[in-house]
Protein backbone atom coordinates (compact mmCIF):
# COMPACT_ATOMS: atom_id res chain seq x y z
CA UNK A 1 0.00 0.00 0.00
CA UNK A 2 1.00 3.72 -0.55
CA UNK A 3 0.37 6.17 1.61
CA UNK A 4 0.50 8.35 -0.70
CA UNK A 5 -2.33 8.13 -2.38
CA UNK A 6 -4.57 7.42 0.80
CA UNK A 7 -3.70 11.74 0.84
CA UNK A 8 -6.03 12.25 -1.99
CA UNK A 9 -9.03 15.05 -1.74
CA UNK A 10 -11.41 16.72 -3.76
CA UNK A 11 -9.96 19.52 -5.24
CA UNK A 12 -12.29 21.21 -7.73
CA UNK A 13 -15.31 20.14 -9.95
CA UNK A 14 -15.14 21.99 -13.57
CA UNK A 15 -18.53 21.67 -16.40
CA UNK A 16 -16.39 23.16 -18.88
CA UNK A 17 -12.55 23.01 -19.23
CA UNK A 18 -11.96 26.77 -19.02
CA UNK A 19 -12.97 25.75 -15.04
CA UNK A 20 -10.41 23.54 -14.54
CA UNK A 21 -7.49 24.18 -12.26
CA UNK A 22 -4.45 25.93 -13.72
CA UNK A 23 -2.77 23.66 -16.22
CA UNK A 24 0.67 23.16 -14.41
CA UNK A 25 2.05 20.12 -12.69
CA UNK A 26 1.38 17.00 -13.19
CA UNK A 27 -2.13 14.82 -13.59
CA UNK A 28 -4.05 11.62 -14.62
CA UNK A 29 -7.06 11.13 -15.85
CA UNK A 30 -9.28 8.12 -15.16
CA UNK A 31 -11.98 7.38 -17.93
CA UNK A 32 -14.78 4.36 -18.23
CA UNK A 33 -17.96 3.46 -18.58
CA UNK A 34 -20.48 4.32 -16.35
CA UNK A 35 -20.81 0.75 -15.32
CA UNK A 36 -17.16 0.00 -15.87
CA UNK A 37 -16.86 0.14 -11.94
CA UNK A 38 -14.20 3.22 -12.36
CA UNK A 39 -15.42 5.43 -8.91
CA UNK A 40 -14.77 1.73 -7.08
CA UNK A 41 -11.34 1.40 -8.72
CA UNK A 42 -10.16 5.69 -7.87
CA UNK A 43 -11.23 5.05 -3.96
CA UNK A 44 -9.05 1.23 -3.89
CA UNK A 45 -6.22 2.91 -5.60
CA UNK A 46 -6.93 5.71 -2.50
CA UNK A 47 -7.26 3.30 -0.23
CA UNK A 48 -10.57 5.10 0.44
CA UNK A 49 -14.30 4.20 0.80
CA UNK A 50 -16.12 7.45 -0.63
CA UNK A 51 -13.47 9.85 -2.19
CA UNK A 52 -15.01 9.36 -5.61
CA UNK A 53 -18.80 9.33 -5.30
CA UNK A 54 -20.67 5.90 -6.85
CA UNK A 55 -23.90 6.08 -8.05
CA UNK A 56 -27.04 3.85 -8.81
CA UNK A 57 -27.89 5.95 -11.87
CA UNK A 58 -25.05 5.39 -14.28
CA UNK A 59 -23.61 8.68 -16.12
CA UNK A 60 -25.27 11.26 -13.30
CA UNK A 61 -21.83 12.96 -13.30
CA UNK A 62 -21.62 15.42 -16.20
CA UNK A 63 -17.99 17.28 -14.67
CA UNK A 64 -14.18 16.72 -14.85
CA UNK A 65 -13.40 15.85 -11.02
CA UNK A 66 -10.05 17.12 -9.83
CA UNK A 67 -8.53 15.02 -6.46
CA UNK A 68 -5.24 17.24 -5.32
CA UNK A 69 -2.47 14.43 -4.39
CA UNK A 70 -0.20 17.74 -2.98
CA UNK A 71 0.47 21.36 -4.72
CA UNK A 72 1.96 19.61 -7.99
CA UNK A 73 0.02 16.14 -8.76
CA UNK A 74 -3.97 15.18 -9.17
CA UNK A 75 -6.19 12.90 -10.47
CA UNK A 76 -8.90 13.51 -12.62
CA UNK A 77 -11.94 11.52 -12.94
CA UNK A 78 -13.61 12.06 -16.40
CA UNK A 79 -17.54 11.84 -17.00
CA UNK A 80 -18.77 8.43 -17.33
CA UNK A 81 -21.65 8.53 -19.88
CA UNK A 82 -22.02 4.68 -21.35
CA UNK A 83 -25.72 4.59 -20.48
CA UNK A 84 -26.58 8.37 -19.57
CA UNK A 85 -30.27 9.39 -20.71
CA UNK A 86 -29.62 12.79 -21.64
CA UNK A 87 -29.89 14.74 -24.84
CA UNK A 88 -28.01 14.15 -27.49
CA UNK A 89 -26.60 17.98 -27.25
CA UNK A 90 -25.71 17.30 -23.96
CA UNK A 91 -23.52 14.00 -25.26
CA UNK A 92 -21.84 16.05 -28.13
CA UNK A 93 -20.71 18.57 -25.46
CA UNK A 94 -19.25 16.31 -23.42
CA UNK A 95 -17.61 14.59 -26.49
CA UNK A 96 -16.09 18.07 -26.91
CA UNK A 97 -14.84 18.61 -23.71
CA UNK A 98 -13.41 15.67 -23.22
CA UNK A 99 -11.53 15.86 -26.51
CA UNK A 100 -9.92 19.27 -25.60
CA UNK A 101 -9.17 18.24 -22.48
CA UNK A 102 -7.06 15.16 -23.58
CA UNK A 103 -5.64 16.73 -26.33
CA UNK A 104 -4.91 19.84 -25.21
CA UNK A 105 -4.19 19.68 -21.95
CA UNK A 106 -0.63 19.98 -20.95
CA UNK A 107 -0.67 18.80 -17.77
CA UNK A 108 -1.66 15.40 -18.04
CA UNK A 109 0.60 12.96 -17.72
CA UNK A 110 -1.37 9.55 -18.50
CA UNK A 111 -4.88 7.66 -19.01
CA UNK A 112 -6.16 5.04 -17.22
CA UNK A 113 -9.54 3.81 -19.21
CA UNK A 114 -11.22 1.32 -16.89
CA UNK A 115 -13.23 -1.43 -19.32
CA UNK A 116 -15.52 -4.16 -17.86
CA UNK A 117 -13.72 -7.48 -18.50
CA UNK A 118 -16.83 -9.24 -19.69
CA UNK A 119 -17.07 -6.28 -22.14
CA UNK A 120 -13.98 -4.51 -23.57
CA UNK A 121 -12.96 -2.33 -26.04
CA UNK A 122 -16.71 -0.77 -26.78
CA UNK A 123 -16.86 1.97 -29.04
CA UNK A 124 -16.37 4.36 -26.27
CA UNK A 125 -13.39 2.91 -25.33
CA UNK A 126 -11.69 3.47 -28.57
CA UNK A 127 -12.95 6.38 -28.38
CA UNK A 128 -10.89 7.39 -25.51
CA UNK A 129 -7.85 5.25 -26.99
CA UNK A 130 -8.10 7.45 -29.92
CA UNK A 131 -8.00 10.80 -28.07
CA UNK A 132 -5.35 9.69 -25.72
CA UNK A 133 -3.15 9.02 -29.09
CA UNK A 134 -4.26 12.08 -30.52
CA UNK A 135 -3.00 13.74 -27.06
CA UNK A 136 0.35 11.44 -27.48
CA UNK A 137 -0.59 10.16 -23.97
CA UNK A 138 0.93 7.02 -22.03
CA UNK A 139 -2.69 4.79 -21.67
CA UNK A 140 -2.95 2.03 -19.18
CA UNK A 141 -6.14 -0.06 -19.78
CA UNK A 142 -7.56 -2.05 -16.59
CA UNK A 143 -10.02 -4.63 -16.84
CA UNK A 144 -12.02 -4.36 -14.34
CA UNK A 145 -13.87 -6.65 -12.17
CA UNK A 146 -11.61 -9.35 -13.15
CA UNK A 147 -12.89 -11.13 -10.08
CA UNK A 148 -15.90 -12.27 -12.14
CA UNK A 149 -13.81 -14.53 -14.23
CA UNK A 150 -11.73 -17.27 -13.78
CA UNK A 151 -8.04 -16.93 -14.02
CA UNK A 152 -8.04 -18.74 -16.90
CA UNK A 153 -10.78 -16.62 -19.04
CA UNK A 154 -9.22 -13.38 -18.09
CA UNK A 155 -5.80 -13.83 -19.01
CA UNK A 156 -7.74 -15.05 -22.37
CA UNK A 157 -9.38 -12.00 -22.30
CA UNK A 158 -6.30 -9.48 -21.30
CA UNK A 159 -4.64 -11.54 -24.34
CA UNK A 160 -7.30 -10.87 -27.03
CA UNK A 161 -7.37 -7.43 -25.98
CA UNK A 162 -3.39 -6.55 -25.73
CA UNK A 163 -3.92 -8.06 -29.37
CA UNK A 164 -6.20 -5.63 -30.71
CA UNK A 165 -3.91 -2.72 -29.45
CA UNK A 166 -0.69 -4.15 -30.48
CA UNK A 167 -0.23 -1.40 -32.60
CA UNK A 168 0.05 1.06 -30.08
CA UNK A 169 2.07 -1.62 -27.25
CA UNK A 170 4.79 0.90 -27.38
CA UNK A 171 2.02 3.25 -25.67
CA UNK A 172 -0.71 1.50 -24.28
CA UNK A 173 -0.58 -1.60 -21.36
CA UNK A 174 -3.08 -3.82 -20.06
CA UNK A 175 -3.33 -5.47 -16.91
CA UNK A 176 -6.14 -6.79 -14.75
CA UNK A 177 -7.81 -5.05 -12.02
CA UNK A 178 -10.65 -6.56 -9.45
CA UNK A 179 -11.64 -3.65 -6.33
CA UNK A 180 -12.83 -6.00 -4.26
CA UNK A 181 -10.14 -8.04 -4.54
CA UNK A 182 -7.71 -5.43 -4.76
CA UNK A 183 -5.86 -6.90 -7.55
CA UNK A 184 -3.78 -4.49 -9.80
CA UNK A 185 -3.83 -1.73 -7.36
CA UNK A 186 -0.06 -1.76 -6.74
CA UNK A 187 0.30 -2.06 -10.17
CA UNK A 188 -1.55 0.88 -11.09
CA UNK A 189 0.09 2.70 -8.34
CA UNK A 190 3.34 1.79 -9.73
CA UNK A 191 2.62 3.30 -12.89
CA UNK A 192 0.74 6.21 -11.16
CA UNK A 193 4.58 7.33 -9.64
CA UNK A 194 6.24 7.15 -13.09
CA UNK A 195 3.84 9.62 -14.83
CA UNK A 196 3.40 12.14 -11.54
CA UNK A 197 7.24 11.99 -10.90
CA UNK A 198 6.48 10.75 -7.65
CA UNK A 199 8.85 11.30 -5.21
CA UNK A 200 11.06 8.50 -4.16
CA UNK A 201 10.60 9.44 -0.10
CA UNK A 202 6.73 9.10 -0.92
CA UNK A 203 6.39 5.77 -2.17
CA UNK A 204 7.09 2.76 -0.05
CA UNK A 205 11.00 1.42 0.19
CA UNK A 206 12.47 -2.06 -0.09
CA UNK A 207 9.29 -3.89 -2.42
CA UNK A 208 9.34 -4.24 -6.16
CA UNK A 209 6.67 -2.44 -7.05
CA UNK A 210 7.07 -2.89 -10.98
CA UNK A 211 6.21 -6.35 -11.04
CA UNK A 212 2.70 -7.62 -12.17
CA UNK A 213 1.10 -9.99 -9.55
CA UNK A 214 -1.34 -10.79 -12.36
CA UNK A 215 0.53 -11.85 -14.85
CA UNK A 216 2.94 -14.60 -12.20
CA UNK A 217 3.22 -18.13 -13.30
CA UNK A 218 1.71 -17.16 -16.79
CA UNK A 219 2.67 -19.63 -19.75
CA UNK A 220 0.07 -18.93 -22.38
CA UNK A 221 -0.10 -19.86 -25.44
Amino acid sequence: MNPFYQGAHFLTAAAKLHQAPDDEGREVAFAGRSNAGKSSAINAICHQKALARTSKTPGRTQQIIFFELDEERRLVDLPGYGYAKVPESIKREWNRQLSLYLEKRLSLAGLVILMDIRHPLTDYDRQMLAWGRRGDLPVLLLLTKADKLKRGPAQAVRLAVERDVAADADKVSVRLFSAPERLGVDVVQATLDRWLQVPDSQTPGNEDRTSDPTLDSENDN
